[in-house]
């Protein structure tokens, strides 16, 4: 029996001619049985009940993992909540996301904040949800807890996060957030950018992108990078540098790697597929902190990914209300910063990777298997025997034609409106699933 991805049934099969098993892509029968692959079998395979055949040119491909996602739930659900961002993220490929611990109100700082965001996430997924802890002033007693409650790590920022209740650790606070997460043996991910470094740049009321650029500049990262290296190097933790946008960081990374420094790292769609000579003044949905860059800089970024340097892709999704984001009226120092692309990363990175020649196998490295592993959930981010049936039909020979106003999150802004990317997901499975029910994904927890 062959039915159309539209079904509300969950599927015995799912047939291709590309399927990606063990980094490359063959024709194979993927059968499912209670949410898992069951086997991979050969195209040909006989299979009982419902069976999803997908196009000759589409790929079939595990479903992202997106390890930085801002939900805001509870306490600014306005800006975004979990039925529109879990809804977005089917719609983009996306079938398991990790919240950030900030900008909910309360932050995820303690049990009973973590607790009140899974009340508030509850019937309300249409995708898997797991949860980052924070790291502030003043709660290292707090992270133990958080990490046997099932956070899979901790985040901490080195410069004003932009909300009051999620301060900055300083150098102290942060060697002693350290210190316990490698007792703990878990993850520090951190928002790299240097506050002295900030402070000291120049940053006048302007419209204008270039002056922006110049109020964030490539130094606030290195500094920062350093100081996290430095950390790692004295206390042993695990840590990851987040949203990397400056490729100036890249030898330090590569050198500290190279060393045995227990140190990962990421970088966002954004800064992979957008320049800053092609964004207009007094746009605030291309503001982000830390900022696009040029052109060289992109490239410098892609090359990173290619020797390995830099490891995942992740969207950090950071959307907000129009108010919020149109704050004094085009002075982009006033904007609230954060680039909203969980529905659309996955596709924007894809579409330029094949410009480039690179295979979306190598994609799906960076945005599934690789974000899985670095969280530990390694029944995701794969199509293996027992995985989780977490699925994307991905067809290279469509068209995405992006409009703010049609994507699934909760405001209509976008970094990506009006562009047309080439390959479209047509298909989203969660355990077999593709109806897009708000009571299917589950939330997940830090294995044992």
């Amino acid at each position: 029996m062959s039915t159309g991805a539209g079904t509300a049934e969950q599927y015995a099969a799912v047939r291709a001619r590309q399927v990606l098993v063990d980094a490359a892509l063959r024709p194979a029968t993927v059968t499912i049985a209670a949410g898992r692959v069951s086997g991979i079998e050969p195209f040909d395979h006989p299979v009982v009940g419902p069976v999803l055949d997908v196009a000759e040119a589409a790929y079939l491909l595990p479903g992202a993992v997106d390890t930085h996602v801002h939900v805001n739930e509870p306490g600014r659900t306005h800006w975004e909540g979990f039925a529109t961002a879990t809804r977005a993220a089917h719609a983009g490929g996306v079938t398991t996301l990790v919240d950030m611990p900030l900008n909910s109100l309360p932050p995820t700082t303690s049990v009973g904040a973590l607790h009140a965001k899974q009340a508030a996430a509850a019937g309300q997924l249409a995708v898997n949800v797991a949860f980052w802890g924070g790291a502030v002033p003043g709660n290292v007693a707090d992270l133990e807890p958080l990490h046997d409650a099932g956070v899979l790590g901790f985040k901490c920022f080195l410069s004003p996060s932009g909300v009051e209740e999620f301060p900055p650790l300083d150098a102290v606070g942060f060697k002693t957030a350290l210190a316990e997460v490698a007792r703990l043996g878990s993850l520090m991910v951190v928002h790299a950018e240097d506050a002295d470094v900030l402070g000291a740049a120049p940053h006048p009321p302007s419209r204008a992108y270039a002056d922006f650029l110049l109020s964030r500049p490539d130094e606030a990262e290195t500094a920062a990078v350093r100081r996290v290296l430095d950390g790692a190097r004295e206390t042993g933790a695990r840590v990851h540098v987040l949203h990397l946008s400056s490729a100036r960081a890249l030898d330090l990374l590569a050198d500290a790697r190279a060393e045995g420094v227990p140190v990962t790292v990421e970088t966002c769609p954004h800064y992979l597929c957008l320049e800053a000579a092609a964004i207009p003044d007094a746009a605030p949905e291309f503001k982000c902190c830390p900022p696009i860059r040029d052109a060289a800089n992109r490239d410098l970024l892609w090359q990173g990914l290619l020797d390995g340097v830099v490891d995942v892709v992740v969207s950090d999704h950071s959307p907000a209300t129009a108010e919020e984001k149109h704050r004094g009226d085009g002075d982009l120092q006033q904007a609230w910063g954060g680039v909203a692309g969980l529905q659309v990363g996955f596709t924007a990175v894809a579409a330029e990777a094949a410009a480039r020649g690179i295979g979306i196998e190598r994609v799906a490295a960076w945005m599934s298997t690789g974000t899985a592993d670095l969280v530990g959930l390694t029944g995701k981010g794969r199509i293996a025997v027992g995985a989780d049936a977490d699925l994307v039909v991905h067809d290279p020979t469509a068209t995405t034609d992006v409009r703010a106003e049609a994507l699934a999150h909760r405001n209509p802004i976008s970094a990506y409106d009006g562009l047309s990317l080439a390959g479209r997901v047509v298909a989203t499975l969660v355990r077999g699933r593709p109806a897009v029910d708000h009571e299917h994904g589950r939330m997940l927890r830090r294995s044992a």
